[in-house]
């Protein structure tokens, strides 16, 4: 593992997209200096989990092979958002032969799910049954898809088992309460309290959430993780682990039911892709509603000279912000499971669509959300997340990002399994216009339904330059990953930034409603009152995302920094 001490040092290695300066700069959240690394890079959200990575790496496995093992990790060492209990999505770029493969492990409805499922006798969406009770929980995915991507792209080095033993090492071993996890546990104590099987693992004996310092056993979950080691993923979704999965859903007022588990498939798709100056954007199709939008929104910001306007200048946040609410209006509106309804995908991201999308901003006033409606493109064609990025010597690539949906998910766990089960039917539109715990809008394409997966802003995206592996990104953030991603990309590309500075950079979200421009501290007063002054209502809120990136450059050297707004992240390369 190296270290770069100096900026300098950072830039005479020669990042992907060159430095338009090589002095590191101060964001609003750290000094940027990205770790450098020739042979392999693991960037995850959880030091642990990047060390397992990286081991696996020296050990001679591919990126793969190593996504699998920090997968399994985290779903010990970040209970908040990694997971077994979940689904996500994985997209893998194989150097030899040029091609990249998107996996599909998004959660399922159950069988048993209608569309009137999270409506109460009123016929309005009732948020506690799509948050909070059984109803919430689709059939999880992670497990299945790991072993999907070992099985199809692992380097043949490594049994699956030997790559969920470091997580089963892990767990028998328990957590030490960290800043990071006594960061995590206040908020989610109440919806860990509701449920005596997440309590008596993640909370102390008076209900009060652990301090740092303090021990959490994970018998339950060390032994579902040894009988996943031993019989792959049949000992997820049959026999006694996925029995007693099933009969917590139901005791919680689900649906899930055994064939629910026994008949769930990870699934691979065709990546979306698109073009952005000359950079090849790879990125994740539907149900992920990320990689669409972010083509879309970089088309249409394309027709704008944004290195001149300036990093987060009040014309550059202007053009993007009007560009997302353009997009996030297409999403409401377009986006669902592509296995249940069509969706003109070719269309969203064509340059076409894109110019005249563009012709729709105003070049120096805010549109009124309520002005801004979809659009009409052409025909069709047949918070708590966690994202990790892996490169390894070969320039085989991994984007993953997976999810329990909330911090915790339920907060149900299954009863002698250890696992937290997710609640990620929220991400369904309860009814047409109601929205999400994220506050997204959602119509009929996105409705709940028998096996259907609910739509994500997941957004795992590779960049490459002439066919290689340039830039590994994504984010948590719920409905502000797209920009999230966007952003890095943006920053990278139009900017000039190192990875460490496109991580530490302040950003900024327009989701269309609530009708406001969100901002983190960073961005200058003036900039401020400019884009008030055209109409914006401009919002600081909490941090947004948490990205973990590598940059590689032609001569295959890596750059990778993991995000600064969160503790405990690392960057690990050798």
């Amino acid at each position: 593992m190296r270290r770069a001490g100096l900026a300098v040092l950072a830039c005479l290695l020669a990042p992907a997209v060159a430095l338009a300066d090589p002095r590191p700069i101060v964001s609003g959240y750290a000094t940027a200096v990205p770790v450098v690394a020739k042979h392999g890079m693991v960037v995850t959200q959880e030091a642990e989990a990047s060390r397992v990575g990286l081991d696996v790496l020296r050990r001679g496995g591919n990126a793969v092979d190593a996504a699998v093992a920090v997968g399994f990790a985290l779903a010990v060492t970040l209970p908040r958002a990694g997971n077994l209990g979940g689904g996500g999505f994985m997209l893998i770029h194989r150097a030899d032969p040029g091609t990249t493969i998107a996996i599909d492990y998004r959660e399922t409805a159950p069988a048993a799910t209608g569309k009137d499922v999270f409506l109460d006798a009123n016929g309005e969406a009732d948020p506690f049954k799509s948050r909070w009770s059984g109803l919430a929980v689709g059939v999880p995915g992670t497990v299945a898809g790991l072993e999907l991507a070992w099985r199809k792209y692992g380097s043949g080095r490594f049994t699956f088992a030997d790559l969920v033993a470091p997580a089963v090492a892990l767990a028998r071993r328990g957590l030490t309460v960290d800043d990071d996890l006594a960061d995590s546990l206040p908020q989610a104590a109440p919806a860990l309290a509701r449920h005596p099987s997440a309590a008596r693992i993640y909370l102390r004996p008076d209900g009060s959430p652990p301090q740092a310092g303090d021990h959490i056993a994970l018998d339950d979950l060390a032994a579902t993780l040894a009988t996943i080691a031993r019989e792959g993923a049949p000992g997820f979704y049959t026999g006694p682990v996925a029995r007693r999965l099933v009969d917590a859903v139901q005791a919680a007022g689900g649906r899930m039911a055994m064939d629910d588990l026994a008949h769930y498939r990870a699934i691979e798709r065709e990546p979306v892709v698109g073009d952005y100056r000359g950079h090849t954007i790879v990125s994740m199709p539907p149900p992920s509603s990320g990689g669409a939008h972010v083509i879309e929104i970089l088309n249409i910001l394309e027709g704008y000279d944004l290195a001149a306007q300036g990093l987060n200048s009040a014309a550059a946040l202007h053009e993007m912000a009007e560009a997302e609410k353009l997009a996030y209006a297409d999403r409401a509106a377009w986006l669902g499971d592509p296995d249940f309804v069509r969706i003109p995908l070719k269309g969203l991201t064509s340059k076409a669509y894109a110019a005249a999308l563009r012709t729709r901003i105003l070049p120096d006033r805010a549109r009124p959300a309520a002005d801004v409606g979809p659009g009409d493109p052409p025909a069709y064609e047949s918070d708590q997340t966690t994202h990790f990025s892996i490169v390894d010597a070969e320039g085989d690539a991994v984007s993953n990002t997976y999810t329990l949906n909330f911090s915790y998910g339920s907060g149900l766990v299954a009863d002698g399994t250890g696992v937290l089960l997710n609640n990620e039917l929220d991400d369904f539109a309860a009814r047409p216009g109601a929205p999400n715990a994220y506050g997204l809008l959602g119509g009929d394409a996105n409705a709940p339904g028998p096996n259907r997966r609910p739509l994500s802003s997941m957004s795992p995206t590779i960049v490459l330059r002439n066919g290689e592996v340039e830039i590994v990104t994504g984010s948590p953030g719920g409905s502000r990953i797209i920009t999230t991603v966007l952003q890095i990309v943006v920053d990278m590309i139009d900017h000039g930034l190192n990875v460490a500075e496109a991580e530490g950079a302040p950003r900024a979200h327009d989701q269309l409603y609530p009708d406001e421009l969100r901002i983190e501290r960073g961005v200058s007063a003036d900039t401020v009152r400019l884009l008030e002054a055209m109409g914006h209502t401009v919002v600081v809120r909490e941090a947004m995302g948490s990205a973990n990136t590598i940059a590689r450059s032609p001569d295959g050297v890596l750059t990778g920094a993991s995000d600064p707004r969160q503790r405990g992240t690392l960057a690990v390369g050798y």
